[in-house]
């Protein structure tokens, strides 16, 4: 950091904010638009079940395999170039999926979608790095970043479902090309070029970055839907040999693809890293369940249960742009802390609730999405701000990878529990023939599939169920959550408000690991 007073951001800077928005907003559009669009997917293309997964899951696997690479692609090639070349590549890939004429050709187009997502997340936030020097505003414009992002997965499937009842399921991805256009034409002259020379990029750590991400996030995914299998207990193997394997490497490079080093020299940083990664397995956990919960327990349609959800994203609003104002004058790991305790009431919520309990659920949601609000808001300053301009490409990338695991592993873990806790406490009646019994026995979802074979009141026994599963899984949520507040608390109290620097008779080594006073 300069010595000298930071240089507060201007109109041309909130301008550039404004543009980077639109990618970020897309890129969680792209999340869940698909939920309500797969219906019709399925009778045009008529993909098989496998095929199907395939096209909801290839846009994240891709997107968390390739975050590292980007983001470090991004510091060596320039950010705004690397911006424009992914927006480009994204719109491209959009339209290839828009006249997919067959379920492979859809699956490769959402490959693509996700490679070129991944050049957008970190380009993204690294440049309002590089534009917002100044403490407070940086805070907030990375409050408005993250907010951004839940948007999109918020308006997702309602966009989705508009979309397809005017048009046909391609329109959904058309969106991307006015955004690009968009990108393209405004990012030369409201978004600034940085690049910081180094070495050439090195394929052997690319190839292990994809070895250790792809399988895990292939493992915790296929957790959360079959349960632990072979093909689980092989891909996490895989997964976790390749990560130690890259990690080793890292530390041997002169120009790492991954500065594994931040994670040693900055408690803050590994701190912050810690604690989006618990707030985020509460938080996807429980997004996943809820929307459940609305469509199977409450019976809504998915474009009903979308519009539910939609008042809790303005709770997360709230916090994400709150929060740098207050840690102006308070310390950004105590409201941190305290977010994620008043969170606790959200889970306690979500934990009480009974099926017919649709206000309390949301009210709950909406309670867990204003901590998650905090956390990211604060959380990726503390990571972006605590390393150095030329790495921020890379502590970028290092963010969103920590968070994208996070959404995935509280889908397996909390979305696992519930279904344990379904199959141990259902009945399944009797007088059904064998594969009704095993779907009403398996999940609320199987039962919904068969519910023209089942007895009066079955459904209901069902619903009840997945219900006492969700609380279950709140329960242990909201446990690991207030051990997040508390670890909180202790690690990052110290860090100092906003825009207050270290007292200059304080010598640098002794600044808690941070390079920025933090």
């Amino acid at each position: 950091m300069s010595a000298g007073q930071p240089v507060r951001a201007g109109r041309r800077e909130w301008c550039g904010l404004a543009l980077l928005a639109l990618p970020t907003m897309l890129l969680g559009l792209d999340v869940t638009a698909l939920y309500l669009v797969v219906p019709s997917l399925a009778a045009d293309l008529g993909p098989s079940a496998t095929e199907t997964l395939w096209i909801m899951d290839a846009y994240g696997f891709l997107i968390a395999g390739f975050l590292i690479t980007m983001g470090t692609l991004g510091d060596r090639l320039g950010r705004r170039r690397l911006l424009m070349i992914g927006m480009a590549a994204f719109a491209a890939a959009s339209v290839v999926a828009t006249f997919a004429p067959s379920a492979l050709w859809l699956i490769v187009a959402r490959a693509l979608l996700g490679v070129a997502g991944a050049t957008l997340m970190p380009s993204t936030l690294s440049l309002i790095s590089t534009m917002f020097t100044d403490a407070k505003q940086r805070a907030l414009a990375i409050g408005v970043w993250a907010t951004m992002f839940a948007l999109g997965m918020a308006a997702g499937p309602i966009a989705g479902g508009v979309l397809v009842a005017a048009f046909w399921w391609g329109a959904v991805f058309l969106i991307a090309v006015p955004v690009a256009v968009l990108v393209l034409t405004g990012a030369p002259a409201l978004l600034p070029e940085f690049r910081t020379p180094g070495g050439r990029l090195d394929l052997l750590s690319v190839g292990l970055s994809l070895a250790a991400m792809l399988p895990t996030v292939y493992a915790i995914k296929h957790v959360a839907s079959h349960g632990f299998d072979v093909q689980a207990w092989v891909a996490l193997p895989v997964g976790a040999v390749s990560a130690v394997a890259f990690v080793r490497r890292q530390l041997q490079l002169k120009d790492p693809l991954l500065d594994v080093r931040l994670l040693a020299t900055s408690r803050a940083f590994s701190a912050a890293l810690a604690v989006l990664l618990i707030g985020l397995v509460g938080f996807g956990g429980v997004m996943f369940l809820v929307t459940q919960y609305l469509q199977l327990v409450e019976g809504l349609t998915p474009t009903i249960a979308g519009l539910w959800i939609s008042p809790p994203a303005l709770a997360m609003l709230a916090g994400a742009l709150g929060a740098p104002l207050l840690a102006g004058r308070v310390s950004p790991g105590v409201i941190m802390a305290a977010a994620l305790a008043i969170s606790l009431v959200g889970y306690a919520l979500l934990a009480l609730a009974g099926t017919g309990a649709k206000a309390a659920v949301i009210a709950g949601f909406g309670v867990v999405y204003l901590g998650l609000g905090v956390i990211a808001a604060l959380g990726t300053d503390i990571v972006v701000g605590t390393v150095p301009p030329e790495k921020s490409g890379s502590a970028a990338a290092l963010s969103e990878t920590v968070q994208e695991l996070g959404v995935a592993a509280g889908v397996a873990l909390l979305g696992s529990l519930t279904a344990v806790t379904y199959r141990s406490t259902v009945d399944v009646p009797s007088g059904m023939n064998p594969p009704a019994a095993d779907a009403y026995g398996d999940s609320l979802s199987g039962a919904w599939s068969v519910r023209d074979e089942m007895p009066t009141g079955a459904l209901q026994t069902a619903q009840a169920a997945f219900t006492s599963g969700l609380n279950t899984a709140a329960m242990a949520a909201g446990i690991a959550v207030a051990a997040a507040s508390l670890a909180c608390f202790a690690t990052l109290r110290h860090v100092r408000p906003l825009g207050e620097t270290a007292p200059e008779a304080e010598p640098v080594a002794s600044a808690s690991g941070s390079g920025d006073g933090r």
